[in-house]
């Protein structure tokens, strides 16, 4: 028998490997939603924190808004490096160390007495956890493992922060008007360190790691070493953009966007609320509903951004936002959920992050390849107004004992946002670009 025909035999008694049902980027992809939504816990309860505080400890709305600005600057400005960090030491290793950042940040708040404490619990120690997953925890996940699916993913992924908020919100209010504001940071800290052996156990940094392809490829793609000099890069992609008009008029939009979402609204609509004798529950489960509507403006905005000119869909949603804020006042003035008042949640939520696919899609036709680092310094921005307002709308409340004139300034922000998006030059080389890729590679 020769060589080729033993070689033949052999290999009919060698029975096939089996591929797996599903792949293990599902798998990655699932760990990743569910470490979100643990996540999200720390991002609904600043909110719920400033009555109570102000309360047991007599410090200023300014005071308390100030820690939740270093947060919301910190969660911004962090992110840029984001992607580098997951480069240089893995997505698993990052994850894991600024999901026990945040827990330890926010139970250590259980035991401080004084406001300097605040800031460097929730402040810098929560704002350095959150800020180190961010944007780029998701993007670089779907990068990594997706070649097909990306805007499925990046869809799903983006929307596992808002169902995250949806089942927190309602939970951690619960426990501040019922009990106390102590068990709500503790269970922020628990939900951060239960993912933690979830996303050591079962993510891995790349298909490599456990020889597969990923979802989607038509060849196997070798792990890539570490790359040392992405921060560097994030740098100089900052200043060469920071030479361009539309790169300010973005950044410009995306702050107060920021401004009038994060900063505004979700630090401030609860004690808002409540100065209206709206129980802190109904309030936070308010809120909720806008995390859900979220995710239907994000999509219906992308599909728009596909046909549409994206300056002009910006001009439309920042205009529509800002008309919106202008009618909060004279919502505010009931403790019972009127229509009204529901419109409000229905359509403030569908705008709340439909600015994010124009914005992106309008990085990608100005800056091409240098687009996702673009966007991740015009989201910094977007961080850095959020802060601002998180804090000179608590100085304000301090000041009027009123938070009429922080709706009204808002407001007149987003008109200034609407001219600034219309004043956006088109590129010379525009081209049609699908918000889906865009997300999936940002």
């Amino acid at each position: 028998m020769t060589h080729t025909s033993e070689a033949a035999a052999a290999a009919e008694t060698i029975p096939p490997v089996r591929k797996p049902r599903i792949h293990r980027a599902w798998f990655v992809a699932a760990v990743t939603f569910v470490t979100i939504i643990g996540a999200a816990a720390f991002r609904s309860l600043p909110g719920l924190l400033i009555d109570p505080l102000h309360a047991e400890y007599g410090w200023s709305r300014g005071t308390i808004g100030a820690a939740v600005s270093v947060n919301l600057a910190l969660y911004g400005l962090t992110a840029p490096f984001a992607a580098a960090l997951m480069d240089r030491f893995g997505i698993r290793r990052v994850v894991a160390v600024a999901l026990t950042v945040i827990a330890l940040g926010s139970g250590l708040t259980v035991w401080m007495t004084a406001a300097w404490q605040l800031m460097l619990c929730w402040g810098l120690l929560v704002g350095l956890g959150s800020g180190s997953m961010a944007l780029a925890f998701a993007a670089t996940v779907t990068n990594r493992w997706f070649t097909e699916r990306r805007g499925l993913v990046t869809g799903i992924l983006t929307a596992a922060s808002a169902s995250g908020q949806l089942i927190f919100l309602p939970v951690l209010s619960w426990m501040v008007e019922t009990h106390d504001w102590r068990p709500a940071a503790v269970t922020v800290a628990l939900a951060a360190l239960a993912v933690v052996p979830f996303v050591w156990l079962l993510l891995r940094d790349h298909p490599a790691d456990v020889g597969q392809k990923p979802y989607g490829a038509e060849e196997f793609v070798p792990k890539p070493a570490p790359v040392p000099g992405a921060a560097r890069r994030a740098v100089t992609v900052l200043f060469e953009a920071a030479r361009t008009g539309p790169f300010w008029l973005l950044a410009g939009t995306f702050a107060i966007c920021g401004a009038s979402t994060n900063g505004l609204i979700q630090t401030h609509f609860v004690p808002a609320a409540h100065d209206a004798h709206m129980p802190a529950t109904t309030a936070a489960s308010l809120l909720a509903v806008i995390g859900v509507f979220d995710v239907v403006g994000t999509i219906a905005s992308g599909w728009f951004t596909d046909r549409y000119d994206a300056r002009r869909l910006l001009a439309v949603y920042y205009a529509l936002r800002g008309i919106s804020l202008l009618f909060l006042p004279m919502l505010l003035v009931s403790s019972r959920v009127h229509p009204p008042m529901l419109f409000f949640i229905v359509f403030y939520g569908l705008d709340w992050v439909a600015t994010v696919p124009p914005t992106v899609a309008l990085c990608r036709e100005h800056y091409g390849e240098d687009s996702a680092i673009v966007f991740g310094w015009v989201l910094a921005s977007h961080q850095v107004g959020a802060a601002l307002v998180a804090f000179l709308g608590g100085v304000a409340r301090d000041v009027f004992g009123e938070y009429d004139m922080v709706w009204y300034a808002a407001g007149a922000l987003c008109a200034v946002a609407t001219l600034m998006a219309l004043v956006i030059r088109r590129s010379p080389t525009a081209t049609a670009v699908p918000v889906r890729d865009l997300a999936g590679t940002a």
